[in-house]
């Protein structure tokens, strides 16, 4: 048996395959899945990785192991994973380790209605079972069946966001080989888009560049296309099609704060007074537009599960991330990176103006990205930087997530890694010059080349 303190991640599973997480480990979990949620059926899907189809066949040989029947929806989207789990009302098993690079493969499970589980809520217990080994189940195995889940898929996210009657748009969509290219054909069907296709054959082994969109590197090729192809927009998705980011008409890559605040308003105008959940990395131009647009705005940690809590216990319309997962309440609080593509899709064809003109109202500040310094004392170095800039007048701090200090203006948020020794800092000002003049000030506390001038 593998190293499982290795592979069992807050929210997921995830390693080397077969290294670290081979078919023993995935079977094994399969059956102890079942025996954590008492399911008399789950569905599985599974990724382009090479890896990826025998891992989720032998999740489905656990669980048949424990009496619970198999639907083996093959090839999937991890949102697509969350739509049979929510629509069916079973638990579901996702084979995928999202942008990783090749050689690795993971599971992202959910109980139920598409219910996270998380180290806090079920991975732990599931970890004990592999590692006591599962139980057997003494009455008869389940049975397997493969189902497409695919238009159903499509035929959902439609009705939850209708753009059959947009202008017609020219889009650029870069799948990064990845699961995009398998739901992207199938979702835009009958709509009044030409796509240009870029990496839509799956390959996990991602011979075009990475499949994770929140490098800007990642991006280059299609906004080079999109410039090309003089197209209305750029769409970029993930290796497991989860999370989405946008190009303008420009070429210029569009802030997820930004989507955030565009989608918010957009839900908002279908619901006013909701709430809408934002976590404390995103613009502070989000809490505004919720609020300009008569919502609420509820701000909460870093991470999927936080959200989603925050969103089931609010009853939040919609919730978005600085990471590109925007997650909506009609997907059963889930994260939908296709979702958040067709409002930003609604929002440009159901106008005439360009997409960089519809955005600028919601692009107000200017935002560092994220930095990473390591530090051999991430609570020490943050300390330190919370004692410099509690003595400021009118500066404020909390800890909610890791160190946020916010003056007139400009705020910044230090937070450390779970897994390295790195704290990442974000920053985001009114002007670039000061945003670029904070950012240097904090880095030097963290990496000991200066303080801050008084």
């Amino acid at each position: 048996m593998s190293d499982l303190d290795k592979i069992f991640k807050a929210y997921d599973v995830r390693g080397l395959a077969p290294d670290e997480l081979d078919e023993a480990v995935a079977e094994a979990v399969g059956a102890a899945f079942v025996r954590l949620t008492g399911a008399t059926t789950i569905v599985t899907l599974h990724d382009m990785r090479t890896s990826s189809e025998p891992l989720a066949a032998a999740v489905g040989r656990g669980a048949v192991s424990q009496g619970a029947d198999v639907i083996s929806g093959g090839l999937g989207s991890t949102d697509m994973v969350y739509y049979a789990s929510g629509f069916l009302d079973i638990p579901g098993v996702m084979i995928t380790a999202s942008h990783n690079p090749a050689k690795y493969n993971g599971m992202k499970l959910c109980k139920a209605g598409a219910k996270p589980v998380g180290i806090e809520t079920g991975l732990a217990e599931i970890k004990k079972m592999v590692a006591d080994g599962v139980p057997g189940y003494p009455g008869e195995p389940g049975t397997v069946t493969s189902k497409d889940l695919l238009p159903g898929y499509a035929e959902y996210l439609k009705k939850l966001v209708d753009i059959s009657s947009i202008r017609p748009l020219k889009v650029v969509v870069d799948a990064g080989n990845g699961m995009g290219g398998y739901t992207v054909p199938t979702v835009f069907e009958g709509l009044p888009i030409t796509t240009i296709p870029l990496y839509f054959e799956l390959d996990g082994t991602f011979p075009n560049h990475e499949a994770n969109p929140i490098d800007p590197e990642n991006l280059r090729d299609l906004q080079a296309a999109v410039r090309e192809h003089r197209a209305d927009i750029g769409l970029a998705f993930d290796g497991d099609a989860d999370r989405c980011f946008v190009v303008d008409e420009r070429g210029e890559i569009v802030s997820p704060s930004v989507l955030t605040a565009m989608i918010a308003s957009r839900e908002l105008a279908r619901e006013p007074g909701a709430t809408v959940i934002h976590n404390l990395i995103t613009s502070q131009a989000v809490p505004e537009v919720i609020s300009e647009h008569g919502g609420i705005p509820v701000r909460t940690r870093v991470g999927h599960s936080f959200i989603k809590a925050k969103m089931a216990e609010t009853n939040a319309i919609f919730g978005g991330e600085h990471s590109g997962h925007f997650y909506f309440r009609d997907f059963w609080f889930a994260d939908s990176g296709m979702l958040a593509a067709l409002h930003t899709l609604a929002a440009l064809g159901h106008g005439d103006r360009p997409l960089s003109a519809i955005l600028s109202e919601f692009d107000r500040y200017s935002a560092s990205g994220e930095i990473n310094s390591e530090v051999t004392d991430q609570a020490g170095t943050t300390r330190r930087v919370k004692e410099i800039y509690a003595q400021q007048p009118g500066v404020t701090t909390d800890e909610l997530d890791g160190l946020t200090v916010s003056g007139d203006g400009w705020w910044f948020n230090l937070r450390p890694s779970n897994t390295e020794p790195l704290l990442r800092l974000n920053v985001e000002a009114a002007s670039e010059v000061e945003t670029a003049a904070i950012r240097d000030e904090v880095l030097g506390i963290v990496r000991g080349t200066g303080t801050r001038s008084e």
